[in-house]
């Protein structure tokens, strides 16, 4: 896909630059594969917000993406590609030769009409899904398992991908997107390929309006606010490190505490 530039006829065109969707489908999504998601405005179930600037957007049906990719030895085809609401990545719409529908991540560069296929034992290309024992060193892969069985959990946003580096015994090393080298199970499974969309990161909203169709609310900075409020209120430039309403440091400080997983990561890279 390539991005797409407007003419300057109105102020929130002036800036805006989106995503060309003209060779998309254009209908709606299978109805055998889709459900309504009900929107919780970022509060919990006792009704307190939990997520701020959250509420207020455009209603969404979810597509059912399977992640498994688990049905092995069974061709399919791709029927099309669709925009997805609840993810930055495209999807598509996929048919298997026994007639059954599912959707799975588009990868890019993916076409209608293409054959795909999930087995321990198939062509490195584009789509196809195998174990990560399978896959040859120096391949690029996305939605990658991290527990076997559990369905894609790495590298599933627009763009994104992991490199595997190597093998030692039953494992493999992967590199993921944020440069965290890691210990991955082989039996675990990947599809060959990056994830369709890569120029999301280059879209410019233009407007205030575009972030709350998806939902986003305003924010107020800390710095304009009074000293009850908010750590950084009632001072003039400069001060402490910026930090969070209840006095966490953000910007640069590492927030991440799981001493579970930390045995599987070799390097934090930079």
């Amino acid at each position: 896909m390539t991005l797409k530039q407007y003419n300057p006829i109105t102020s929130s065109a002036r800036q805006l630059v989106n995503i060309d969707r003209s060779e998309l489908w254009s209908g709606g999504p299978h109805r055998s594969l889709v459900y309504g998601l009900s929107r919780t405005s970022g509060r919990n179930n006792l009704g307190r917000i939990t997520s701020r600037h959250r509420g207020g957007r455009h209603k969404r049906l979810y597509r059912v993406v399977d992640f498994l990719r688990d049905k092995d030895d069974s061709a399919c085809t791709v029927e099309r590609v669709e925009y997805d609401p609840n993810r930055t990545a495209f999807i598509a719409l996929v048919r298997y030769d026994d007639g059954e529908y599912r959707y799975i991540l588009a990868p890019s560069k993916i076409v209608v009409g293409q054959r795909l296929l999930s087995g321990d034992r198939v062509d490195v290309v584009p789509g196809n899904c195998m174990k990560l024992k399978n896959i040859p060193i120096g391949s690029v892969v996305h939605n990658v398992e991290l527990k076997v069985g559990r369905g894609g959990q790495l590298a599933k946003s627009a763009g994104a991908s992991s490199q595997i580096m190597g093998r030692d015994g039953p494992y493999v090393l992967l590199r993921s997107p944020s440069g965290v080298v890691r210990i991955v199970v082989g039996e675990c499974r990947a599809t060959i390929g990056v994830v369709s969309n890569s120029d999301n990161q280059n879209r410019n909203d233009a407007k205030a309006g575009r972030c709350r169709w998806r939902g986003i609310r305003p924010q107020t900075r800390g710095i304009s606010m009074n000293p009850v409020d908010h750590p950084h209120g009632g001072r003039t430039n400069g001060g402490r490190h910026p930090c969070t309403p209840w006095g966490i440091c953000t910007k640069g400080y590492k927030t991440r505490r799981n001493k579970r997983t930390d045995r599987w990561i070799v390097s934090r890279g930079k």
